[in-house]
């Protein structure tokens, strides 16, 4: 059984819950700069073993695995250390903000021998997961096109103090789910193209950053797929649509996966029609809290994957080399939005010393 450090108890509570329950880990230590949050923690799930100081854990010899839920820009210099100090990572997304600080984590976790996992918990949600396995096994033929988004009223989360620092970017907080989906079936993008703009509430809420984009991304065999993302206001009603989706295009058929909503349809190669919902059983694994808040059962699910992974020496993806990658592709789209031209990823790469045969592509 794996011995598990939280680091960061706002998305943290989520793998709090997931580790406790899980027969592959034990829960040895959590950590937050906030006292306070730490305490609230402590009493909610009944775990008295907190600090403020992430030393503790480091230095913990009764601790393997350290899971990453802090701010997007502290990321890079959390997980290092976590390497430095003989840890296997599970870091949230977006992996890190900046391309210029891949090297020394490819490096270090070669020297290290440590396991890094990208906590991309859309991919680990029912619908998602139905759709890889439906996909997989040839019930829509061969790909076309992808599309997929991630609209939601998210002017909540801007009480959250650091989400109004310039280092906060709805580009890679929120819409890296969406775009992790299109590499998840189109890895090989070559260029995208995209326009992103501050709405009248992001401007009025304070945000420095764009909060609504719209992108297409080219593949190198000529496919094509789209990513939307808008953050700062009204949305549909959920029965009519969800506010994140993937939805696959293919030769013979067609899949749609939806999110907060336990909702899949498919139009299989036989001409089949199906939409499927799951019960009580399956919500309650998923949503444990207030509400449908936080990703408890995703990161149960992920988490489990991830120590199976480590028991039975497999890659469990998205790992460090597929997480670069999808930063490369996020900041080409940052990069796109400000020049307002189509970027080519390989710049993107060149631009920061990476080659393409050190992340796999």
């Amino acid at each position: 059984m794996l011995r598990l450090g939280i680091l960061g108890l706002g998305e943290g509570r989520s793998t709090m819950s997931a580790s406790l329950a899980s027969t592959k880990f034990k829960l040895i230590q959590i950590c937050d700069a906030n006292k306070k949050l730490c305490e609230e923690r402590a009493l909610e799930f009944d775990f008295e073993n907190w600090t403020t100081n992430y030393e503790d854990m480091l230095t913990s010899d009764k601790i393997d695995m350290i899971a990453i839920y802090t701010p997007d820009h502290l990321h890079f210099e959390h997980i290092k250390l976590a390497l430095q100090h003989g840890k296997h990572v599970v870091c949230t997304k977006p992996f890190i903000d900046d391309l210029t600080q891949a090297n020394e984590l490819l490096e270090l976790a070669k020297k290290s021998r440590r396991k890094i996992f990208v906590g991309q918990s859309s991919r680990f949600f029912e619908p998602a997961m139905r759709q890889k396995k439906d996909f997989d096994k040839g019930l829509i033929g061969e790909l076309i096109t992808i599309e997929s988004y991630y609209h939601a009223d998210h002017r909540w989360f801007l009480e959250k103090g650091w989400s109004l620092k310039q280092s906060f970017k709805w580009l890679y907080g929120g819409l890296s789910h969406p775009v992790d989906f299109i590499r998840w079936y189109m890895p090989d993008i070559e260029e995208v193209m995209g326009y992103g703009m501050l709405s009248s509430n992001g401007l009025k809420a304070g945000i420095k950053n764009v909060d609504t984009m719209h992108f297409i991304f080219k593949a190198k065999d000529g496919r094509i797929a789209r990513v939307s993302g808008a953050y700062t206001g009204p949305t549909q009603p959920a029965s009519r649509d969800s506010g994140m989706s993937c939805i696959l295009r293919g030769t013979e058929g067609a899949s749609q996966a939806d999110y907060h909503e336990l909702r899949y349809s498919v139009t299989t190669k036989t001409g089949e029609e199906k939409i499927i919902t799951w019960g009580d059983s399956t919500l309650k694994h998923y949503f444990r809290f207030e509400g449908q808040s936080h990703h408890a059962g995703e990161y149960q699910n992920y988490l489990d994957y991830f120590a199976d992974s480590i028991n039975n020496k497999f890659t469990a993806y998205p790992d460090l080399k597929e997480g670069i990658g999808t930063v490369a592709l996020l900041q080409a789209m940052d990069k796109s939005m400000k020049i307002g031209l189509p970027v080519k990823i390989d710049d993107i790469l060149k631009e920061n010393n990476i080659t393409r045969e050190s992340i796999g592509l």
